[in-house]
Parts: structure tokens; C-alpha cells; sequence
């Protein structure tokens, strides 16, 4: 099974505008409300493929309910841990060509509530994947992902890391499956300026050698790159106009693990990932299966070596 966590979900609650005037009253044209957290969007995404999962982490209060209750009603499998503060409320505002975001700060999450998701997850063995998603929040340690890791990796689970700075860092001890930084966080990470395919290798490889068993960097419009220890292979990107910024990056490790928990092979599930990304980025909401089949035939997966 795969599983994943959200330790911070939101609603999002996207408005949209022609004009945005300050100080007065704004009436939206469209509205919008989705859950949010990045662990969310990997199980819902899973779920558009048709490939079951359990989205675990912490909800609370009446927007915890109502994003449990869209999420079952999507189809999608849930197993929240209810905490006893509000589940954040996060704005987009869209207006003209410009996106305005105004996100909430979420709950505070006390020992008992972290011991209850320790438990969950150290019943996970060898036949399930566990992503662990997104920022951490201030009220947890920024090693949270590292801690959740030595609890359940001793099992075999294989562990999806998509988060930035010391917080990745802090996991890779503990050998990830998979991590997926994109070229600028890539750089951050190791404080330099990245300015092509050669220095973006350069610095996987150093993920790779310091732990992480497979790394997906991707580079936008201008495809991703896999490394893994038997080879590195870059994927070029399908042709869309962009109309979601919100996303993509999880739709690609769902659509990787789509295809992998089923057991097709790294590369290929690369492919599938690939236009699982585009896919969601070219839609206003996640991804459809439909869609990510049209633009497969577009992704064609090269060996650099």
C-alpha cells in the first residue's frame, strides 16, 4: 500500500478577479475549494489513476472535516489523525496574470498527536511506500521526516522525500527511495547557482552518494533528469500552456509511484511521472487519467550514461 503524510493540509480556496482593488470591496468571478498539502495531492492523484492509498497526517476542526469528507467522497482512502486546533485555511487569489497567495499557519501539533502517527506508521513493512511531503510546520522539529524515517525504515518501507534544506538533508541517513528537489532548490541545498545539465548532475550525484537511492530533479519546461545507481536519464517535457502552479511536483511522484508499486521499472515509471506532472500542470485542477495518457506519447526518456 502506499501511504501518505501531510502534516500541515489546508483548504485552498482559490478566488478569481478581473480587477483587485485594496481598501474596497471585491466581488470573485470563479471560486474554488480543494484540500491542500502536498501528501494530499499525491493520494489524490493516485487515486485519478486508479491506484489505491491512504492519506494520513492531521486534521482539525470543521475545515478538517470538510476536507476528510471531499476526500472520501473523491474515492480516496483516509486514516487523519484529529487534532484539537483548526486545519489552515490557504487564499489564492488570481487576478490578470498574477497569482497572490495568503497561507494559513495550521495547527499546533503536541507529543500525543505525534506519538498516534508514530504508531500508524511503524506497522508499514517492506510492501509499502510512504511519502512524506512538503514544508514543516513551526510548531514540529525541522528533523521530523528524519524521526518518522528511523521508525519505519528499520521495516523495509520505501520512503518518498519531497521537502527542502536541512529537513532533506536530515533523511538521507536513513536512504530514501526516491527525493525530488527541483534545480533550484538542488542548488540551494549546496549553496551554488545551477546553470546547466552538467553542474545539475554533478550535485544529484552528491545526493546519491550521500544516501538517497534515486533522485528526480526537474528542470521545468525543460524536462526532468533521473539518477539512479545504475544509470542517469533525462525526460523531455510535453508541450502545454501552463495553468496551474500547484501541483505538479506531486503529481509527478504520484505518477511514479503508480506505475512502480505496480511493478514496472524505474525508467518507465519516469516516463509515466513525467507526464503526470505536465499533465496537472497544464489543467486548472490535478490531474485526469485521460489527460496523462494523451501526453505520454510526447515523453521520450534518453540515457545520458
Amino acid at each position: 500500500m502506499i501511504y501518505t503524510v501531510t502534516l500541515n493540509p489546508a483548504l485552498d480556496y482559490i478566488v478569481e478577479l478581473h480587477t483587485l482593488n485594496a481598501g474596497e470591496v471585491n466581488r470573485v468571478n470563479n471560486d474554488h475549494k480543494y484540500p491542500g498539502g502536498k501528501g494530499i495531492n499525491v493520494s489524490r492523484v493516485l487515486n485519478n489513476l486508479k491506484v489505491p492509498s491512504i492519506a494520513t497526517g492531521f486534521i482539525g476542526g470543521f475545515i478538517g472535516d470538510y476536507i476528510e469528507a471531499f476526500l472520501k467522497e473523491e474515492g480516496v482512502n483516509t486514516d487523519f489523525i484529529k487534532v484539537s486546533g483548526d486545519t489552515r485555511i490557504n487564499v489564492k487569489v488570481k487576478c490578470s496574470d498574477e497569482e497572490t497567495e495568503i497561507n494559513g499557519a495550521g495547527p499546533k501539533i503536541d507529543n500525543q498527536d505525534l506519538n498516534k502517527l508514530f504508531s500508524k506508521l511503524e506497522q508499514l513493512n517492506s510492501e509499502d511506500f510512504l511519502v512524506l511531503s512538503g514544508n514543516v510546520q513551526k510548531t514540529l522539529s525541522q528533523d521530523i521526516y528524519a524521526i518518522i524515517m528511523s521508525k519505519c525504515t528499520k521495516n523495509g518501507v520505501k520512503v518518498i522525500v519531497d521537502t527542502t534544506g536541512k529537513s532533506l538533508i536530515d533523511t538521507l541517513k536513513y536512504k530514501p527511495f526516491l527525493i525530488k528537489p527541483n534545480n533550484h532548490e538542488l542548488g540551494d541545498i549546496f549553496n551554488v547557482k545551477i546553470t546547466s545539465q552538467e553542474e545539475v548532475i554533478t550535485y544529484g550525484k552528491k545526493l546519491v552518494d550521500m544516501g538517497s537511492e534515486n533522485i528526480i530533479i526537474s528542470l521545468a519546461e525543460k524536462g526532468s533528469i533521473l539518477i539512479t545507481a545504475k544509470g542517469i536519464y533525462k525526460a523531455t517535457a510535453p508541450k502545454g500552456i501552463v495553468k496551474n502552479s500547484v501541483g505538479a511536483g506531486d503529481s509527478l511522484i504520484g505518477g511514479l509511484l503508480a506505475k512502480y508499486s505496480q511493478g514496472i521499472d524505474i525508467v518507465e515509471s519516469f516516463r509515466w511521472a513525467t507526464a503526470t506532472g505536465s499533465a496537472t500542470a497544464f489543467s486548472v485542477d490535478l490531474c485526469k487519467e485521460d489527460y496523462v495518457l494523451q501526453l505520454l506519447p510526447q515523453v521520450k526518456i534518453s540515457e545520458i550514461y
